[in-house]
């Protein structure tokens, strides 16, 4: 049985549902009266985690999102549609989002936000492993608090998680290089705290020796997923792709491929004639740039929408979850650049 069989039967929405069980909020005591019967007539039972939040207080879902200087976050492509996803379901769920930015250097006291009953439940965005972080995240375990990570790994520990198979998609549009007959393909990473840039570097590696083309790691370059680390290496890799280096290049998000393809046509090179470029997230940007760019489509939306259900909606299962950890499929879209 699930809260939508309730909702229906009670004649109520599955928000109302979602409030009577976990005792949030005003509520008519006629309506908590013909949910809790429904409940009873469908044999409903609130998991565990359910169960748990029944005793909550706050009626917050935390967001835990990094404070990066001088970027507009919520006009990024990835925190957006992640923070809609979420904000989605939690809504649906009778939850209210309460946003917490993290320094980069700063404290990161997550559990404090549980004793403080500040919120209920919290999903990391921006996790990176670095000791701080990890000690923070086995804080939130040793206390039972409900918590999931989004797009990071911790393949040593048993953390809720949502991610992408960034792997796939890394070796996916690695190999459509090579089958356009590049065999000098450049790599342009993000930092290696996170795990999608170590999936992304594997994925990169894999396609190359299916390939049987060797590695050079000359051709594998650090950035830090803004667009500005793309363009900063445009001087680098335009000598490279002049001296016949580079022939193409696979950057690890569309914002570095886009800095990348501007900070490279100031030099005369082109995307798509002189050398083909390939993105990663199929950000609004990537439909936009001329020539328009070819990019691996990920579901930043339904990511963020499932990290919410996997908290708030227990009960709902899930077919792709193994070892507390779901992961969802991604897909490379060929455009004009490649």
């Amino acid at each position: 049985m699930s809260r939508k069989e309730v909702a229906k039967l009670a004649g109520v929405s599955e928000a109302t549902v979602s409030r009577v069980l976990n005792n949030v909020g005003p509520m008519k005591e006629k309506t908590r009266e013909r949910v809790l019967k429904a409940a009873a007539e469908l044999g409903y039972v609130p998991s565990a985690l359910a169960q748990q939040f029944a005793r909550r207080r706050s009626g917050n879902v935390g967001v835990i999102l990094p404070a990066v200087p001088k970027v507009h976050l919520f006009s990024t492509y990835y925190f957006s549609e992640i923070l809609s996803g979420i904000g989605e379901t939690a809504k649906r769920c009778g939850y209210d989002l309460l946003l917490i930015f993290r320094e980069p250097e700063g404290a990161r006291d997550y559990a404090k936000l549980f004793r403080m009953q500040k919120i209920d439940a919290c999903i990391v965005l921006g996790s990176r492993d670095v000791p701080e972080e990890r000690a923070a995240l086995a804080e939130l375990k040793a206390g039972g608090h409900p918590f999931c990570l989004v797009n990071q790994r911790y393949d040593d520990e048993r953390y809720e998680t949502v991610d992408a198979d960034h792997l796939a998609g890394s070796r996916e549009a690695v190999r459509h290089l090579l089958a356009q007959g590049k065999r000098k393909v450049a790599f342009v990473n993000g930092p290696e705290e996170y795990s999608n840039s170590a999936d992304r570097l594997e994925g990169y590696l894999a396609a190359l020796a299916e390939a049987g083309v060797e590695r050079e790691d000359e051709r594998i370059f650090a950035g830090n997923y803004s667009r500005k680390s793309g363009y900063e290496l445009a001087g680098t890799i335009a000598e490279r792709i002049r001296g016949g280096g580079i022939d193409a290049v696979f950057a690890a998000n569309d914002r570095m491929a886009i800095g990348l393809l501007q900070g490279l046509r100031e030099r005369g090179i082109e995307a798509g004639d002189h050398y083909a470029l390939v993105g990663y997230d199929d950000s609004d940007g990537s439909r936009i740039t001329s020539p328009r760019l070819s990019t691996v489509a990920v579901p930043f939306y339904e990511m963020g929408r499932m990290a919410a259900a996997r908290l708030l909606e227990p009960e709902l299962g899930d077919s792709a979850l193994q070892d507390g950890g779901t992961m969802l499929p991604v897909s490379f879209i060929r455009r004009e650049t490649s």
